[in-house]
């Protein structure tokens, strides 16, 4: 009986005509009549309230208001974000190229990598597939015969790409021992005064300026065409490493340092793309 009444009562009060009126407050004119019932209050501020809600998920979701929104970006940063993160990742594996191939050219001029294994592309012989598992067929396997033996010995002459540089003597002094592939002597030794300056034999920039327990005080230097120039045995360098150095700059001092010294001298080595050049067919030591 009770919850009749009072759903009797609600319904009436639900459905029960009021009126909204604004009245002027001197003369008590009525200046708006509105009559609701509560049902049609609820049913507007109900619409309203969705409306709202629809309008505000069209404008975080299809206009760019939605960057003035904490957690939401635009499209264009995340294009711009994306591209920045594939050039670090592609700036840092050259930075790692570059690194380990700095660090196989320590190896190759203190003795520890053999020159016939080393190229400037040797660094990524780890990423290759293993050979064992390639098959070749028999006209693959008869090509590489016959490249193997027109190339068998002209490795050298191959490698020697004329070069269109001059270069700067490095020093002036007697020259006591020369270029040798036969003795391994990929160098030429200058007999000099200790402490006479030594110059770089054209522009390029600073890559190694250390010392190593074999060949003393050693400077190699980075110039155009894949041409590098080493320095062994100083007694000191002027130069740090990433220094730029024009055409006869004076890098270091001469000095008899290392184990692998008998006197006071330049060892001048001189590199075409991880291949050793003799400096005497580029260089006037006269």
């Amino acid at each position: 009986m009770f919850k009749k009444l009072f759903n009797s009562s609600f319904k009436e009060k639900l459905y029960s005509r009021n009126r909204f009126v604004i009245l002027d407050e001197d003369t008590f004119e009525e200046k708006f009549v509105l009559q609701l019932t509560l049902m049609n209050v609820f049913v507007v501020t109900g619409v309203s309230a969705i409306l709202l809600v629809l309008i505000t998920s069209f404008i975080i979701a299809f206009t760019p208001l939605r960057e003035f929104i904490p957690g939401y970006t635009s499209d264009k940063l995340k294009t711009e974000a994306t591209e920045l993160a594939l050039k670090y990742d592609k700036l840092e594996k050259e930075l790692d190229h570059n690194n380990q191939y700095l660090a196989s050219v320590k190896q190759i001029l203190t003795g520890d990598l053999d020159f016939a294994k080393f190229h400037k592309d040797s660094i990524y012989n780890n990423s290759l597939p293993d050979a064992s598992e390639m098959k070749a067929t028999k006209a693959e396997n008869e090509l590489k015969q016959e490249v193997e033996q027109e190339d068998k010995y002209n490795y050298f002459e191959k490698s020697e790409s004329k070069l269109s540089m001059v270069f700067f003597q490095p020093a002036k002094g007697i020259i006591s021992d020369g270029f040798s592939r036969n003795k391994k002597h990929f160098a030429i030794d200058i007999a000099l005064p200790k402490d006479t300056p030594i110059k770089s034999i054209a522009n390029g920039h600073i890559i190694f300026s250390d010392w190593t327990p074999n060949t003393g005080h050693v400077v190699i230097i980075s110039h155009q065409q894949g041409i590098l120039s080493v320095y062994k045995h100083l007694s000191s360098s002027t130069k740090n490493v990433s220094d730029f150095v024009r055409t006869g700059e004076v890098i270091a001092m001469s000095g008899n340092t290392g184990y692998e010294t008998t006197g006071v001298h330049l060892h001048f080595e001189l590199w075409k793309d991880g291949v050793p050049i003799n400096p005497k067919d580029y260089i006037n030591f006269e």
